[in-house]
């Protein structure tokens, strides 16, 4: 009785695996084509407001109701939680001097496709110092049992990035070492975007 109720879950964590690959593969293939327009217009509005001030923003729960805030400044990094229908955020935003209008729409658009974060990251190629857009995502159309959580990282770079015949990221032109961000590697969607598949959002 013991083997066949192993047996049974052994079979179930088998299909869940290759429903949790099948997933990730449609995903990567489908979701950035479908959504580019609304994940370009966050990447370039979160752009804009980063040049006037330095934050990261991302969602704290799962409803995706409400958000971390995390505001830097010359020398101490602020954290701050609200709900994003509370007055205590914008008044927050008015304090630090933030684009309220801009914030908030940044927010909505990220709530829109239930992208869980985004940062401003910087790297080194050629000894020369760049900056990338790191864009979290969480994939709630697949929940599966017994599977830990995945997250769908994009990066957004500003120059064309190198790439190997398998289509992942290196470090460099003259370089045939891998660029790993968070030790994950990262793969090609276009000479300006990488993804990887995650268990850490940032």
């Amino acid at each position: 009785m013991q083997n066949k109720y192993l047996h049974t879950i052994l079979v179930f964590c088998v299909i869940a695996s290759l429903c949790s690959c099948a997933s990730r593969k449609a995903f990567t293939t489908n979701y950035y084509k479908e959504n580019e327009k609304t994940l370009t217009s966050i990447e370039q509005s979160f752009k804009t407001l980063y040049d006037k001030k330095h934050f990261s923003v991302g969602f704290s729960d799962r409803s995706f109701n409400y958000i971390s805030l995390e505001i830097i400044t010359d020398s101490i990094k602020y954290i701050y939680e609200f709900e994003i229908s509370e007055p205590r955020l914008q008044d927050t935003l008015r304090k630090y001097g933030f684009e309220v209008s801009g914030m908030l729409g940044l927010v909505k658009q990220m709530q829109s496709i239930h992208c869980i974060w985004i940062n401003n990251l910087d790297y080194y190629t050629n000894n020369q110092k760049r900056s990338m857009v790191f864009m979290s995502i969480r994939h709630v159309a697949v929940h599966l049992p017994f599977t830990s959580e995945k997250y769908y990282i994009l990066t957004f770079y500003s120059q064309p990035q190198y790439f190997d015949s398998d289509g992942m990221l290196l470090a460099g032109r003259r370089m045939r070492k891998l660029r790993k961000i968070n030790d994950d590697i990262f793969r090609r969607i276009n000479d300006k975007v990488a993804y990887t598949v995650s268990e850490r959002y940032r």
